[in-house]
């Protein structure tokens, strides 16, 4: 293994490199005028000759950092050539359509991975995301790894970035901003993110300071294209947390093309290996597909369907949890009653056409409905004791009980929520590097709500009365209470609402030069109206508008940089979990939140060890005004929805990332933050994401003398966010932080063959492009991560005790991968 080299080159990178040479690759699919692909197409470059073969795809090497020549030729057709300038290890992909009237010429300096450079976009290839173990494996096991990216529950696919909480990240897949389930309050009930792996192409990533031609949150976005087949294909998933499958499709003409995939999910393995004993029965499963048709050159058509069913059912038996200190050891045992039967029904669909009208004007026409029906059902009665515990660790052999009690839970919450969106998107280029990007989009989001959840609590044969209430003094058992009894929690509100949107945008796009350094500038501007209305609430309409700008310079250098900033005003206008209080009832005049942002980054490509590098630097700051200060419990946020509050956030990411073993991309990420909020001018205390400190590693590796064995490393330490403490409690009062998230999975795996086998293929593996079998081990080291505490009394001294409630422990699992 080369694992030695990492550490080397995470305390010397910056130190010094070397240039040499690297080439680039063109490839892609040539086609004729009537889309059909082109065999036997002679692409040239400098006296290296390759063909096209029966599906027209080539592909060809070519000296990178010069300015070189493609000449396609056919013996039917005629000749056409590329002039290509390509950075080192670029691939650059051109598709293009030979006929037999005339000549044709183009040339290509910047290609879209640049492009994204100067944008600060990260992107991350398929086949990374495909690899690397996670608990929860897909494009946001891998987020988690950047930079800025904070997530301290492997069970969930939500993340926060840089300061900002779960519901502050755009999400687009095809260009349509996609949605997840409301009720969702822990991440073992999550089952499946809405982008299946298997059918992706590209995957673009912002952590903020983005383009004006996103949408309207304040952290991140996440922009993934779904991939247009151009031949058949099929892949195959397996493992003991479940499976996928997918087929590639295209018709004889290559005018229809569409890409399926079906998944399954069983949480079983991981929720089994948490301190509370269950009998758990998950279903998580979806179909998706992506339809393309090419009406011709100018025109084409595509359509995304989801169809995804999540039911979750939980019946916890008995749960014992060890905690305190060597010299007192203590354990708290809970044995429980009843069960909870939760159900999230999700459907999607996408209509999107293209249309250019001319060779520098496209306009797209989108329109996607997303329905929803969920509920959250429980009845669970726990009957605990908390006491001291024997060298063994066992509660039962312990005379001295410091609290026993019992605790009942209920709720019947049920949601119906219909989104329908329209919108209109422009492109217009210019001979002279400018573009002009523009967008209309009107959006109708009908919700249906109901909340009826309360709690009650025993503690010694006495009812506990709710924290925030005036009652009557209750000293129980040395004097009668005599006041009413009344729930410690209870929440019962109906919402029937309709928010209406209207939002646009205009960007100007330019690339120019200063003196001999390139320069990129992206201005632009966003607005939104909206309002709400309801059965008893009548929102007022509310606008806002958003100005972005992004400046990036290539200087002339010998060494490669570039340099950005970024930032502007942005504005969130509420989604309906946002409108709804602590009380569960929306109030329709909350403001959108607002944010002054700034990004300072620097990109640096070199060399080492003869391999291609990226040193990533930005810096960050973060004003924020008509905050809605809310509460984070597992995955559950609970907003207080008045936006009496201002914040701020600020910090710094480090980013490397290359080939510290051959052939292979790895990174290394570390980022400091501090975001604080001042809720009604009672002074600036931490945010519910004040994640300080965060270090994240994403390593490949090979046996150098077995190459075929490959080892894939997922490591994540946070430092502890602010909570763990009593719902009820005044933050200003008491604020608790839980423990460091650390975290480590690792992947073996044997691979048969892939893209980069070289010997001649055993018979059995001939139909076979891919194939590996793997073992993972989640958690490696075992650790003990809590993501909320359990409040128990005692009921001697009235101490409360914290008991964590702790994440998955160390879970072992084998996969097979097989793609044809």
């Amino acid at each position: 293994m080369n694992t030695y080299k990492l550490i080397l080159v995470f305390f010397f990178a910056c130190l010094g490199h070397a240039t040499f040479a690297q080439n680039a690759h063109v490839k892609g699919v040539i086609l004729d005028t009537e889309n059909r692909p082109v065999a036997d197409v002679n692409v040239s470059c400098l006296g290296n000759v390759v063909q096209s073969d029966s599906n027209g795809v080539f592909d060809i090497e070519l000296p990178s950092n010069k300015k070189v020549s493609l000449i396609f030729t056919h013996i039917s057709l005629k000749m056409l050539s590329l002039s290509v300038s390509l950075k080192p290890g670029e691939v650059f992909l051109f598709n293009p359509v030979m006929n037999n009237s005339a000549e044709q010429m183009g040339e290509v300096f910047v290609s879209s991975k640049n492009k994204k450079r100067v944008q600060g976009i990260v992107t991350v290839e398929p086949e990374t995301i495909k690899k690397i173990p996670g608990a929860n494996a897909g494009i946001e096991n891998i987020l988690k790894t950047l930079p800025g990216v904070n997530s301290n529950n492997e069970l969930s696919t939500q993340y926060a970035v840089r300061g900002g909480n779960y519901d502050e990240n755009l999400v687009y897949v095809n260009e349509v901003e996609v949605y997840r389930p409301f009720l969702i309050r822990s991440g073992q009930q999550e089952g499946l993110s809405f982008t299946n792996i298997d059918l992706v192409q590209n995957v673009d990533f912002s952590a903020g300071g983005f383009q004006a031609k996103f949408g309207d949150k304040l952290s991140s976005v996440l922009d993934i294209t779904y991939r247009k087949p151009t031949q058949f294909g099929a892949a195959f998933e397996a493992s003991f947390l479940g499976g996928s499958a997918a087929v590639d499709l295209v018709s004889k003409n290559k005018k229809w093309s569409a890409v399926t995939g079906i998944r399954y999910r069983n949480n079983s393995l991981l929720v089994n290996s948490q301190d509370t004993e269950t009998n758990y029965t998950p279903v998580f499963a979806d179909i998706q597909t992506n339809i393309n048709y090419d009406i011709s050159e100018k025109w084409q058509m595509s359509f995304l369907g989801n169809i995804s069913q999540n039911k979750y059912s939980y019946q916890p038996l008995t749960r014992q949890t060890n905690f305190g200190t060597i010299d007192q050891p203590m354990a708290l045992t809970v044995y429980y009653e009843g069960q909870e039967k939760d159900k999230y029904e999700t459907y999607f669909g996408a209509f999107k056409t293209t249309y250019k009208a001319s060779p520098s004007l496209t306009f797209k026409l989108i329109g996607s409905l997303f329905h929803t029906t969920e509920q959250e059902h429980f009845d669970i009665l726990a009957q605990y004791r908390l006491g001291n515990v024997d060298e063994e660790g066992n509660i039962e052999n312990i005379d001295f009980t410091r609290g026993i009690g019992s605790q009942l839970n209920h709720a019947r919450n049920d949601l119906d929520a219909l989104i329908a969106n329209a919108e209109i998107k422009g492109f217009k280029e210019w001979m002279n590097d400018s573009q002009l990007e523009f967008g209309l989009k009107y959006t109708r989001e009908s919700i249906r709500d109901r909340v009826v959840e309360w709690e009650v609590i025993d503690s010694a044969g006495f009812s506990i009365n709710p924290p925030l209430v005036i009652l009557p003094k209750n000293n129980q058992p040395y004097q009668p209470y005599t006041g009413p009894l009344l729930p410690y929690q209870d929440i019962r509100a109906t919402n029937f609402n309709t928010i209406n949107r209207l939002a646009g945008y205009a960007q100007f796009n330019k690339k120019t030069a200063i003196g001999s350094s390139q320069v990129w500038y992206h201005l632009g501007a966003r607005f939104q109206s909206w309002n709400v209305q309801g059965a008893s609430v009548e929102g007022k309409n509310q606008i806002v508008v958003s100005p972005r700008a992004q400046f990036a310079i290539q200087p002339d250098w010998d060494m490669d940089m570039v340099f950005r900033i970024s930032g502007g005003l942005y504005h969130q206008p509420p989604f309906y979990r946002e409108l709804r209080d602590l009380d569960g009832v929306v109030n329709p005049n909350v403001k959108a939140q607002e944010s002054v942002h700034i990004v300072l980054g620097n990109d640096y490509n070199f060399k080492m060890w003869n391999r291609p590098f990226k040193w990533v630097t930005e810096v960050y700051y973060k004003s924020l005004s008509d905050v809605n200060v809310y509460s984070i419990d597992n995955v559950r946020i609970r907003y207080i929805a008045n936006n009496n509050a201002k914040a701020y956030a600020q910090g710094f990411d480090f980013r490397l990332n290359g080939e510290f073993v051959p052939g292979t991309e790895s990174w290394v990420s570390f980022g400091y933050m501090k975001t604080e909020e001042n809720y009604e001018n009672k002074g600036y205390i931490a945010r519910p994401t004040d994640q300080r400190l965060k270090f994240a590693m994403l390593f490949q590796d090979y046996m150098p003398n077995i190459p075929s064995v490959k080892l894939y490393l997922n490591l994540v330490y946070n430092t502890g966010l602010p909570g763990g403490a009593p719902a009820y409690s005044d933050p200003y009062l008491y604020q608790n932080r839980l423990n460091d998230y650390r975290r480590a999975d690792v992947g073996f795996a044997k691979v048969f063959v892939d893209s980069s086998t070289k010997v001649a293929k055993a018979k059995w593996l001939k139909d076979f492009k891919e194939l590996s079998v793997g073992l993972e081990i989640f958690n490696l080291f075992n650790n003990q991560n809590a993501i909320t505490n359990t409040w128990v009394r005692d009921v001697y001294s009235k101490n409360q005790y914290a008991i964590p409630n702790y994440m998955t422990s160390r879970v072992f699992n084998i996969k097979l991968n097989a793609r044809l």
